[in-house]
C-alpha cells in the first residue's frame, strides 16, 4: 500500500459559462463534498463587456467567494480593444488591462486575496505571441497590473505557461515581472498531451527549475500548480486518480486540479476548438453529471482515502505457476462474491473493474483485506482494449460481469449504454480470441433479452400477477422464448448475449451465457434503478420511504447470490458440454414473489411497516418473469438451494453489520454457507 498523500488543502479549476446558474450551484455543492477548499475560475475581461457579462460576474464572483478561497484568473482582451481583433491579442493600450484589474479589485476584491494575471501566455489561443514574439508587450501589460495589485493591498499570481518553459520564466525575471508577484503558476498535464513523452520531466524537476529561477529574482514567491489534470477520454479513470496523487505530492504551495466537470461536445473549449477529445474529458464529473472514480473516492474518504487504493492502477502482472481466473466486473455485487468463492478455493484471481458503480470500491477493499496477494486488481474500463487483453492473457477462465446495469440509465444515455455493454463485450471477446483462444468465457446476460413479455396473458391472483398458461405458471419462461429486445439496455445486453454465443460458432471459443433474473444478497449496494431487493431493504432499515413503479403486484423469481455463484462455477466446470449455449438463471417458481410480498417480509425483519409511494410503470417493465431453469439443471445439476425468506434475512444481517442499521429484536443469525448440500435448502 502506498503511503497516504498529505492531508493538504486542494482546489479545483472550473470555468463557468454565462447563465449557468444551476450548474454553479451543483458544482459548488459537489466540490465541497469532495473536500475542495479552493477554486480557480476565470473572469473574462472580454466576456465582462458582452451583454449581460457584468451582471453575470456580479452574481458569480460573490457566490463562489462565499464558498471557497477564490482565485479569479483574469484574461482575454475584449476584441474591440485588441490589436488583432481577437481575444488573444494584446490590447492596443496596454494599461487598459491594469485599469480592468483595478475595477475588478474595487468591485469584487472583498471575495479574494489573490488575483491571477492572464493564462498560458505561450499558448496561441490565450496570447497571440506572433505579434509579441519576445513577450515585451505581455511584460509591460502584466507588470503594470501586478504593480497596481500590490499597491492596492492584494497579491498577484503570474500565469503559468503550458507547456512549462524555464526560458520564458527566466525572461520574466530579467524584466522584473517576477519581483511584483506573490506566486507563479505552473501547468502540467502529464499523460494527457504529448508533454510526458517529450517535454515533461516530472513535477520535481520542473518545480525545482522554477524554484532556482525564483530564488534569483524573488525568493519569497510561492509556486502554485494552477492547472494540473488528466483527461479520461480513453476511459482510464484510475489513471486520473494516480495523476491527482502525483500532483498532490508535488513540491508546490498550492494545487488546483483541472477540472470539475467535462465540457459538453456542443461547446467550443476555445475559439472554434471542437475536435480534440482530450479537452472534453478533464473533469472528475462527466458532462451528464455522473461522478468519475476520483470524485467518488474524494467524497468517500477525502484525500487520505486515496491511499486505500493499492498500486493496482495498471494492468496486473501475474506470474504464478497456475493460471489465474479473470473476473471482469469483479468489484461488483455478483463479481465480488464470485471472486471471493474462487479465492477461498485457492485460485489466483484477477479482478478487472472500472469502479464506475458507487460503493463497489468497498467490495474491492474487502477482497483485498480477505485474500491479500492472491487477488490481483486491474482498475480499468472494459473499453480499454489493451488493458483487457493484458488481463485475459494466460487466464484459465474469464467471467464477464461488467455492464451498465440500469434500464433507466440506458434511456437517458443510450450511447454510453451501448459502448459499455455491446462494444465492451466485443472488446472482451476479441481479447480472448486473439490472446487466449482456449480460455472459457462465461457471460452475465439478463432476462431483459426476452422483452416486456406483453404477449403472455396474466391474471391477478392473490395480489400478484401469474400467467394464465398452466405450464408457464408451473415452470416459468424457458430459453425457447423468442428474443425481443426492449429498451436500449435490452438491446445492448441482447447484442452482447448474441455476440458471445456467435463467437463459439464462428471462432470456436468456449463461451456460455447466463440470462439472469433478480439476484440479491451480501455485498449488494442496491439503487432504485438496479438491485431493487437490496434497495428496498436498505431504505426500510434507514427509515426512508420507497418508491414502487407500477402497482407492486409484478412478480420476480429472486435468487440468492451464493446460488448464482454456484451456477457460474458449475457452467465453467462443464464448459465443454455447454459451450455455445444460453441458460436462464433465477430463483424459479419456489422463489417467485411480488414486490408487495418482499415489502411484507422486510417489515417483519425491521419490526415496522415499510413506507412507500407509487409512480407510473417504467418502460419495458415485465408484469411477470420467472426463469425456467430446468435446462441449466439438466446441464450441470444446478438447483436454487436457498429460499427467498431465508436469503432475505441473510441480506438483512449483512446490511445491519455493514451499514450499522437496526433490525427487529430476536432475529436469529442465519448465515448462508457458500457450499451447500445437493438439493434445495431452507435456512429456517
Amino acid at each position: 500500500m502506498r503511503a497516504a498523500p498529505p492531508a493538504r488543502p486542494f482546489g479545483f479549476v472550473e470555468w463557468f459559462r454565462q447563465g449557468e446558474y444551476d450548474r454553479v450551484g451543483e458544482a459548488v455543492a459537489g466540490m465541497r463534498a469532495a473536500g475542495a477548499t479552493r477554486l480557480r475560475t476565470h473572469l473574462s475581461w472580454a466576456e465582462f463587456h458582452t451583454p449581460g457579462g457584468s451582471e453575470w460576474y456580479d452574481w458569480l464572483i460573490p457566490k463562489l467567494g462565499q464558498e471557497f478561497d477564490l482565485l479569479p484568473c483574469v484574461h482575454y482582451t475584449p476584441p474591440s480593444l485588441s490589436r488583432t481583433g481577437h481575444s488573444a491579442g494584446p490590447p492596443r493600450r496596454l494599461l487598459d488591462y491594469a485599469d480592468f484589474i483595478d475595477m475588478v479589485l474595487t468591485r469584487y476584491g472583498r471575495h479574494f486575496s489573490h488575483v491571477e494575471l492572464w493564462n498560458e501566455p505561450n499558448n496561441l489561443l490565450d496570447w497571440d505571441w506572433r505579434v509579441d514574439h519576445d513577450w515585451q508587450l505581455f511584460c509591460e501589460m502584466v507588470g503594470a497590473a501586478a504593480y497596481w495589485t500590490r499597491q492596492r493591498g492584494w497579491k498577484a499570481v503570474l500565469c503559468g505557461p503550458s507547456p512549462f518553459d524555464a526560458h520564458w520564466l527566466e525572461l520574466m525575471g530579467q524584466r522584473n515581472l517576477l519581483a511584483e508577484v506573490a506566486a507563479v503558476g505552473f501547468h502540467g498535464f502529464p499523460g494527457t498531451w504529448d508533454s510526458e513523452a517529450a517535454a515533461w520531466e516530472g513535477y520535481a524537476a520542473h518545480l525545482g527549475q522554477m524554484r532556482e529561477i525564483l530564488d534569483r529574482y524573488n525568493p519569497a514567491a510561492e509556486i502554485w500548480i494552477t492547472e494540473a489534470g488528466y483527461a479520461t477520454w480513453r476511459h482510464d479513470e484510475a489513471q486520473q486518480v494516480a495523476r491527482f496523487r502525483e500532483a498532490l505530492n508535488a513540491p508546490a504551495d498550492r494545487l488546483y486540479w483541472y477540472g470539475w466537470q467535462d465540457v459538453p461536445r456542443k461547446v467550443a473549449v476555445q475559439e472554434g476548438v471542437y475536435f480534440d477529445p482530450r479537452h472534453y474529458h478533464l473533469g472528475v464529473t462527466d458532462a451528464e453529471g455522473r461522478p468519475k472514480l476520483l470524485r467518488r473516492l474524494l467524497e468517500a474518504g477525502g484525500v487520505s482515502g486515496l491511499a486505500d487504493l493499492p498500486d493496482q492502477l495498471h494492468a496486473p502482472n501475474v506470474r504464478r505457476p497456475s493460471a489465474p481466473v479473470t473476473v471482469i466486473g469483479g468489484a461488483g455485487f455478483i463479481g465480488s462474491n464470485l471472486a471471493d468463492a474462487l479465492l477461498r478455493d485457492g485460485e489466483e484471481v484477477i479482478v478487472l473493474d472500472s469502479l464506475a458503480r458507487p460503493g463497489v470500491e468497498r467490495n474491492l477493499a474487502w477482497l483485498q483485506d480477505s485474500h491479500g496477494e492472491r487477488l490481483h486488481g486491474c482498475i480499468a474500463d472494459i473499453r480499454d482494449a489493451s488493458l483487457v487483453a493484458d488481463a485475459v492473457k494466460g487466464s484459465k477462465a474469464v467471467f464477464h460481469l461488467a455492464a451498465q446495469v440500469a434500464v433507466t440509465s440506458s434511456l437517458v444515455d443510450p450511447v454510453h449504454d451501448f459502448l459499455v455493454n455491446a462494444q465492451g463485450t466485443l472488446t472482451v471477446l476479441e481479447a480472448v480470441r486473439n490472446h487466449a483462444p482456449e480460455t472459457p468465457v462465461i457471460f452475465a446476460s439478463t432476462n431483459k433479452v426476452y422483452g416486456a413479455l406483453e404477449d403472455i396473458p396474466v391474471a391477478e391472483t392473490g395480489g400478484r400477477y401469474l400467467p394464465v398458461d398452466p405450464s408457464l405458471r408451473a415452470h416459468g419462461v424457458d430459453e425457447s422464448r423468442p428474443l425481443d429486445f426492449c429498451t436500449p439496455y435490452g438491446c445492448s445486453k441482447g447484442a452482447a448475449d448474441q455476440y458471445v454465443l456467435d463467437y463459439a460458432k464462428s471462432f470456436g471459443l468456449r463461451t456460455a451465457v447466463l440470462r439472469m433474473s433478480c439476484i440479491y444478497g451480501p455485498r449488494q449496494f442496491g439503487t432504485e434503478d438496479q438491485g431493487w431487493v437490496a434497495h428496498f431493504l436498505i431504505k426500510a432499515m434507514q427509515g426512508e420511504p420507497i418508491t414502487i413503479y407500477g402497482d407492486g403486484k409484478q412478480v420476480r423469481d429472486i435468487l440468492h447470490v451464493h446460488d448464482a455463484v454456484a451456477a457460474y462455477r458449475g457452467l465453467l466446470a462443464g464448459i465443454d458440454q455447454v459451450k455455445g449455449q444460453a441458460f436462464n438463471l433465477g430463483g424459479g417458481p419456489f422463489n417467485a414473489v411480488s414486490l408487495h410480498a418482499v415489502l411484507a417480509e422486510i417489515a417483519t425483519l425491521t419490526g415496522k411497516e415499510v413506507a412507500y409511494g407509487k409512480e407510473a410503470w417504467r418502460t419495458g417493465d415485465q408484469l411477470y418473469f420467472v426463469a425456467d431453469t430446468r435446462r441449466l439443471t439438466d446441464a450441470i445439476d444446478w438447483h436454487a438451494r436457498i429460499g427467498w425468506r431465508e436469503g432475505l434475512r441473510d441480506l438483512a444481517l449483512w446490511v445491519s453489520t455493514e451499514l450499522g442499521l437496526p433490525l427487529a429484536e430476536g432475529l436469529p443469525e442465519l448465515p448462508v454457507e457458500p457450499a451447500l448440500p445437493a438439493g434445495r435448502r431452507k435456512l429456517a
